[in-house]
């Protein structure tokens, strides 16, 4: 079997793999969508906020206290879909809530477009490396969301057991 050979300027390849274990660009990407939104010119009307997905209102709701998110890896765990990139919401000083499904990957996919569309809607700012704040519109758009809208989807959230090796 012959490999190609890297081209010269391909020196940086082994330090990307490396961060590409802890979903380094995936974050990349949220964060330049976060900045790309907080430099238009004006921020949206909250009436004028895109059509969010339930997923993007439960995360918006939990969040509506504290306004801290995360995302965040599991990468010791064994099965591929428990390693995936997720979305975590201290809903208080003590209580961090993992917006993944062991048993669901397509649930969390639908968690972190969640998260993509709150980041595009300039809902989201980006802070350091994979940390993440509700915006000031962010925070108004969470006091408008009726609990009981998000309910179902922030107790199947809560239920779920964490994985091996998960932050709790």
């Amino acid at each position: 079997m012959t490999l190609l050979p890297l081209h010269p300027g391909d020196d940086h390849l082994a330090e990307s793999w490396g961060t590409m274990a802890f979903g380094a660009p995936t974050i990349i990407a949220l964060a330049r969508l976060c900045a790309l939104a907080l430099l238009r010119e004006s921020p949206a009307a909250p009436d004028a906020l895109p059509a969010l997905s339930p997923e993007a209102r439960t995360l918006l709701s939990a969040a509506r206290e504290r306004g801290v998110l995360e995302l965040k890896v599991v990468n010791n765990a064994f099965v591929a879909s428990q390693r995936f990139l997720a979305v975590y919401v201290e809903r208080a000083p003590e209580e961090l809530i993992a917006f993944r499904a062991a048993d669901d990957p397509e649930l969390s996919a639908r968690f972190l477009e969640g998260f993509r569309q709150l980041c595009a809607a300039g809902l989201l700012l980006h802070h350091l490396n994979a940390e993440f704040s509700l915006s000031a519109a962010g925070f108004q758009a969470a006091r408008e969301i009726p609990p009981a809208e998000v309910a179902p989807l922030l107790a199947q959230a809560q239920s779920n057991h964490p994985f091996p090796g998960q932050p709790e």
